[in-house]
């Protein structure tokens, strides 16, 4: 198992929207980054986790914690045109883009904040953390899945 990190921007797609999908289910579509579509196609696997993190907010936090349920299988609303998430250089047959499928799994108590999460040294190396940091699916490592854990309390959803 590998451990993730989902950015999406509460005004868009926040976790209280997830929590009240269908058994808590939804998409993770619209990625239009090529090298989050690499870890998403490549790597991302059915039973990962994830933490569910809202940027753009004050304060951005992480706020709980998915699974993978369907591993990467090609985005199709690259290829409605009447979709946002359209994209004309996109063919079924030889697909650019991909999506997955994540569930709620446990909510935290007290969302861990990125002001917080800078304040702890460990936790220094995180890509989060890093300059320039904008992608919207990262690696976490096991020790980093671990303490941010700990930070929180869980509680399942």
């Amino acid at each position: 198992m590998r451990y993730w990190l989902l950015k999406t921007e509460p005004n868009t797609y926040s976790w209280d929207d997830l929590k009240n999908e269908q058994n808590m289910t939804t998409t993770w579509e619209g990625v239009r980054n090529y090298q989050a579509r690499n870890l998403i196609r490549d790597e991302i696997k059915e039973g990962d986790l994830a933490f569910f993190y809202h940027s753009v907010v004050k304060p951005m936090a992480i706020v709980g914690i998915v699974e993978i349920v369907r591993g990467a299988y090609p985005d199709h609303f690259a290829l409605d045109p009447n979709h946002k998430y359209f994209d004309p250089k996109s063919r079924a047959d030889k697909p650019t883009w991909y999506m997955m499928d994540v569930r709620a799994r446990e909510e935290f108590i007290r969302p861990v904040t990125l002001t917080e999460l800078k304040s702890h040294p460990l936790l220094s190396q995180m890509r989060l953390l890093q300059k320039g940091s904008r992608l919207s699916v990262q690696p976490v490592t096991p020790m980093e899945w671990r303490y941010i854990c700990d930070l929180s309390q869980l509680r399942k959803v």
